[in-house]
């Protein structure tokens, strides 16, 4: 007689090679043995399931969803480790417990396909688990508005109170909010609203799981999903931000870690999230990109209401310097992004460790027009109190494009509201972001 449960193993070559990345001792690696070359990949039930479910969704979504309704789980656009473990792990869930069978649970990943090879962490965690990529459903490869047209679409939105603004007019649609901070919601018909605790979205889809069905847990790759989210949330459990929940859900799945225990995979995560050796500068930009527009002040002439052009936002984890130099005509690269984005205004935002391990931050500033240039100053400079700027000289800056050196704490937060106030000053201010 057969056992009940057989595990079976293969071995394949890492993607990408992981000999470069200084990898910490862990016991794991010890009675495992470490070839950063070549990888023994364990069979998982778990993930067996996962991609059964994944595929017959998007069958079905192919199929159009005849005689259902699309119920579709969402994230934010800025889509990280954690927003996409937890998208397609919670829809997941949803249709283990669910008992509507008019529902097509379907998780969608809110960014581009093509983006995702910009994103070489993303890419090396769902093939060290063995995520179907091409089951996978990204925003841009479904209608939602369609669905929503016809009255079908059902919205589940994980990880956040609120729609990103290109989604907003679905909001009608939202029927759950799952792990937003207590108090926050702007929907208030929304009846089904999880409260995260402050802890990971991870560590929430975990602990369901294990409520419902803990045996699911035990599969390396389906436990390795979760985890990885939850340590990239929590900074490897240190930050001040990390909750007992997180650390006890993390002990849990601390199989995902495999031979490369939770110290190593995280600095695996930490190190492709940063690496962009092999990406153009373009690429780069579009790593960490999200662009947005601001109502201005009523026109009383025209009694109407004018609108600014797209302001747009990269983050980057090189120093400016690096940025420029990491191809001969990094400079046209950028411009050639700012107006494939089609913004007037480009801020990159530079967070980074220098050699004495010294954390930096810089922004380069890239305007559509030298007046727009000097208009953007004179704003920084009367805001000076909240953004400092300390100019830094790179060659073969045009003068609508400036570099600077700001303050180590501040926050992508502070810049993007300095932005949005820049963008609403009326045009009797003397701003032309402002069109007319």
């Amino acid at each position: 007689m057969l056992p009940a449960f057989v595990k079976s193993y293969s071995t394949k070559r890492t993607k990408p090679n992981l000999s470069k990345i200084p990898l910490p001792q862990s016991a794991a690696s010890f009675y495992n043995g470490f070839s950063p070359q070549m990888e023994i990949v364990e069979s998982c039930e778990s993930i067996n399931r996962l991609n059964s479910y994944l595929k017959a969704r998007k069958d079905e979504v192919s199929a159009g969803v005849p005689g259902r309704l699309l119920h579709v789980v969402i994230g934010q656009d800025v889509c990280d480790v954690g927003s996409l473990a937890s998208t397609f792990m919670y829809a997941f869930y949803l249709n283990l417990v669910q008992e509507n069978e008019l529902f097509c649970t379907v998780p969608v990943i809110n960014m581009k396909r093509a983006d995702l090879n910009t994103r070489a962490e993303l890419k090396w965690l769902l093939g060290s688990c063995q995520i179907d990529l091409s089951s996978l459903i990204f925003v841009d490869e479904i209608d939602l508005s369609y669905y929503d047209l016809f009255g079908s679409l059902k919205l589940v939105l994980i990880n956040g109170h609120k729609l990103p603004t290109r989604q907003e007019a679905l909001k009608d649609a939202v029927v759950e909010i799952f792990n937003c901070t207590k108090g926050e919601s702007v929907y208030p018909w929304v009846e089904t609203v999880t409260v995260g605790e402050d802890c990971s979205c991870c560590t929430v889809v975990a602990e369901n799981f294990a409520l419902t069905s803990p045996q699911i847990l035990a599969g390396q790759g389906f436990s390795r999903i979760l985890l990885a989210g939850i340590l990239l949330d929590t900074g490897n459990l240190t930050n001040t931000q990390c909750t007992s929940k997180d650390k006890y859900m993390a002990t849990l799945l601390i199989n995902g870690a495999g031979r490369f225990g939770c110290n190593g995979l995280y600095q695996i995560l930490r190190y492709l999230m940063y690496d962009v050796s092999d990406l153009k500068v373009v690429d780069i930009l579009r790593k960490d990109f999200k662009k947005w527009k601001t109502a201005g002040k009523q026109d009383n002439v025209a009694s109407r209401l004018v609108l600014v052009s797209h302001i747009g936002m990269s983050s980057i984890g090189i120093s400016i310097q690096q940025l420029l130099a990491h191809e001969d005509a990094s400079i046209l690269e950028i411009k050639y992004f700012q107006q494939l984005e089609k913004v007037r205004l480009l801020m990159i935002v530079s967070g980074y460790y220098d050699s004495e391990k010294n954390f930096k931050r810089e922004i380069l500033v890239s305007a559509e027009s030298v007046e727009l240039m000097r208009n953007l100053l004179t704003f920084l400079n009367s805001n000076a109190s909240q953004l400092p700027l300390k100019v830094l000289h790179q060659s073969g800056l045009k003068e609508e494009m400036k570099a600077f050196e700001i303050d180590r704490f501040t926050s992508r937060k502070t810049i993007e509201r300095l932005l949005e106030e820049f963008g609403g000053t009326s045009k009797t201010g003397g701003i032309s972001l402002l069109r007319d």
